[in-house]
């Protein structure tokens, strides 16, 4: 999910436009993203950046405190992204489709390298890590998004509907990472998505024809044991 993570701006050694803050956290982002929040270290950062190591912590007391705010700027980088993809649908469940259909399609392409998110909570196993904490908050905010919507389409079970549509992302994620362009299954995360919201709404409909054989079934019972009489 590199466009939700890490703008694909060219950030180099040297002198940049635009606050020393933001070009701290612009070559963080392209570095994190790339290798890694434990292969990169704070000097790596100011190189890229061209920025001072007292300019750096002027701005962040810790490379924690970076971290933490690279991911406060990813989620809100995906927050606009998702609800933009959901903008134009009609429905919820339109919405939904219409945003796994964007999750397909980005974590098929070239630029996504998988998602920082699921990059930290790796990172730093610990759930008291800053890092690890923020990735947990973005994560529990996408399955609550997840049963909104799910409520709002009025399907069945929205809780159990949208854990699985949260692991489908988080797959399509983990796939992007693992197979690149190369034939990826991300590509059919939507058709996935789509198959699961319709068992849901099946399902949630078929309710009253299984209540209907029940009460026929009672009805046929009754009447046998009324004739043995």
């Amino acid at each position: 999910m590199s466009r939700l993570t890490n703008p694909r701006r060219r950030i180099g050694p040297g002198p940049r436009p635009g606050g020393a803050r933001d070009r701290l956290l612009d070559a963080a982002g392209k570095l994190f993203y790339r290798h890694g929040f434990s292969a990169v270290g704070i000097d790596w950062i100011l190189r890229e950046a061209g920025v001072a190591k007292m300019t750096l912590y002027r701005h962040f007391a810790s490379k924690d405190e970076l971290i933490v705010a690279y991911l406060d700027r990813a989620d809100e980088q995906f927050w606009t992204w998702a609800e933009t993809a959901m903008a134009g649908a009609p429905t919820a469940e339109a919405r939904l489709a219409a945003l796994f259909g964007a999750v397909g399609r980005l974590a098929a392409g070239p630029e996504c390298l998988g998602c920082a998110f699921q990059g930290a909570a790796t990172a730093f196993p610990e759930r008291p890590h800053p890092g690890h904490r923020r990735a947990l908050a973005h994560k529990l905010a996408v399955r609550d998004r997840l049963v909104e919507l799910a409520r709002e389409a009025g399907l069945r079970a929205p809780e159990s509907l949208a854990a699985g549509l949260w692991l489908l992302m988080d797959g399509a994620w983990a796939a992007a990472r693992t197979f690149g362009t190369l034939d990826s299954p991300a590509a059919e995360v939507k058709d996935a998505a789509v198959a699961l919201l319709d068992a849901h709404r099946r399902r949630g409909r078929a309710r009253p024809r299984a209540a209907r054989r029940r009460k026929q079934e009672l009805q046929r019972f009754n009447r046998s044991r009324r004739g043995a009489r």
